[in-house]
């Protein structure tokens, strides 16, 4: 499929959201709040769950469907508290010895200006430093748009997932035209150019693994599971291992040339 047409269909208003998962995957969910810094922010919903019995961490970016949910979402974009309020549960979680789930769909960090006087950047760096040093499992599941670093921030994982009508990028299409060819219209061009579909992703070694959606209650049945495996899985290395292994996930992406 096109990259843009892949784009759109990420993008669409009636696709599940995080707390949709939430919802279909866990039992006895129960949602903590705040940052215990400024205030707690809705475009993060962050708790503890049961997974296939298992207890627990997920963190999930939330847009919402109607527009007054996504109003009150902020359509997804954390301010620099929901970030905080995410490392906070993870700290918690390793406290506690919980895996991290992390459930992605943002089109970016909000970038006004309060978000910004209250460290928007500071934020999203912190958790990617304590994120690839943390003592637990944790994996990254994206489920519609990964946009730039307010997608990363959720994403520094022993394993990404994403969902086969997902996309991941460093920069939204729009604005990657407007930066290289002065030109917003030209965003086919430049979803084709960034490789943000899930195929490239995983041939890139950025992602492992593709979730089809072509049945969704069949998905509802198979990805507790799927997921509760892969963390057992993940759960039988040592800390430092599990540190390392998120290390060197990173150390090997991209390539150059002399």
């Amino acid at each position: 499929m096109e990259a843009y047409k892949k784009l759109q269909l990420a993008r669409k208003s009636n696709r599940p959201t995080g707390l949709d998962y939430i919802n279909h995957i866990l039992t006895d969910f129960f949602e903590m709040h705040g940052d215990r810094r400024f205030a707690d922010d809705s475009a993060i919903v962050a708790g503890i769950g049961r997974l296939c019995g298992q207890p627990i961490t997920v963190i999930a970016q939330e847009k919402g469907h109607t527009m007054k949910e996504r109003t009150y979402r902020n359509f997804g974009s954390a301010h620099p508290e929901g970030y905080r309020k995410a490392l906070r549960q993870m700290k918690l979680a390793e406290k506690f010895g919980r895996p991290v789930l992390c459930i992605v769909d943002t089109a970016g960090a909000y970038c006004g200006t309060g978000a910004e006087e209250r460290g928007q950047g500071e934020a999203i760096a912190e958790n990617l430093s304590e994120m690839m040093t943390l003592q637990v499992p944790i994996l990254s599941l994206f489920i519609g748009e990964g946009g730039s670093g307010g997608a990363l921030g959720l994403a520094v994982a022993n394993e990404v997932w994403m969902m086969e009508n997902a996309v991941y990028s460093v920069i939204s299409p729009e604005g990657c035209a407007s930066i290289l060819w002065k030109d917003p219209h030209k965003v086919r061009e430049a979803s084709d150019s960034l490789h943000i579909c899930p195929e490239d992703l995983k041939l890139l070694g950025v992602v492992e693994r593709i979730l089809p959606e072509n049945d969704w209650e069949q998905l509802w049945q198979d990805l507790p599971l799927l997921l509760h495996q892969k963390l057992v899985e993940l759960s039988n290395l040592s800390g430092s291992e599990l540190s390392e292994s998120r290390y060197r996930r990173f150390r090997k992406m991209g390539v150059y040339g002399e």
